[in-house]
């Protein structure tokens, strides 16, 4: 949510800038003429409302600005995702990009699935892990499914040692056989 409204202020900001750019090279290009020029500053200094308005816009786009200067110095986090553990011999890190390699490479032993595609959670009740797959259609998508789970909770729970809570599998599709092609032979 917050990285939506840092691209909402930024554009916002962009299209402040873009105008006052415009307005000052229109203002150095001497398309409005001094007389113009000269009563829009006279209005400003008179009128209240015209006054408040333009200090208003030069505050939201300064509080823009320092959002955006904030954002860009920042120190980000470099690191990947990560599940920590902690052994009597120190830190284990496990980045979320080794489990979900991991739960691909149990679920493709699986005859009958294709096309896997993986997504990891780190919960407190361990790790969720979305297995979104195509079938064959020629086995029953219960008993695949079932396999699938059985399999990469297993391998995922042997091979790091990290608790998976729930495997949740989508069928996105039932892929088509593909034609086979024979030669035919003329003698």
């Amino acid at each position: 949510m917050v990285k939506v409204l840092d691209r909402l202020l930024l554009f916002i900001f962009s299209l402040a800038v873009v105008l006052a750019s415009c307005i000052a090279g229109m203002v150095g290009l001497r398309v409005f003429g001094k007389n113009d020029v000269t009563e829009f500053i006279e209005t400003v200094y008179t009128s209240t409302w015209l006054s408040v308005a333009i200090v208003s816009v030069a505050m939201i786009v300064l509080l823009m600005g320092l959002r955006m200067l904030y954002i860009s110095v920042r120190r980000g986090s470099t690191q990947s995702p990560s599940i920590n553990q902690r052994t009597e011999f120190g830190d284990i890190r496990i980045s979320v990009d080794t489990v979900e390699n991991l739960s691909l490479k149990a679920a493709s032993r699986i005859r009958g699935v294709k096309d896997l595609k993986s997504r990891i959670r780190v919960t407190d009740a361990g790790l969720e892990i979305v297995i979104r797959s195509f079938v064959d259609g020629e086995s029953s998508i219960p008993n695949l499914s079932e396999e699938v789970q059985r399999a990469v909770k297993t391998h995922v729970e042997d091979v790091t040692g990290i608790p998976v809570a729930l495997v949740s599998v989508y069928v996105a599709n039932v892929t088509q056989p593909q034609a086979q092609t024979f030669k035919s032979r003329v003698e």
